[in-house]
């Protein structure tokens, strides 16, 4: 994962589903940070996303994850 400060912003860890997700969420899987570049939506609103790492995780309907998110502040 690429070392990423922007100025002026604020981090906050938030519980994300299917729904909630977004391009730039960083989610701790099995100890290693993984950034979400890309999400895919799938039947029964399932999304399958895609980390810089190249690798992949789909989230259930039902699926809820911790995941550290970067707000900026103008």
């Amino acid at each position: 994962m690429k070392a990423w400060t922007p100025s002026g912003a604020l981090a906050t860890n938030i519980e994300i589903t299917s729904t909630s997700v977004q391009r730039g969420d960083v989610i701790q899987i099995g100890g290693q940070p993984c950034r979400v570049v890309d999400l895919i939506q799938l039947p029964t609103s399932a999304k399958r996303l895609c980390f810089e790492s190249g690798e992949q995780l789909t989230m259930h309907a039902r699926t809820r994850l911790v995941a550290l998110r970067v707000r900026r502040q103008w």
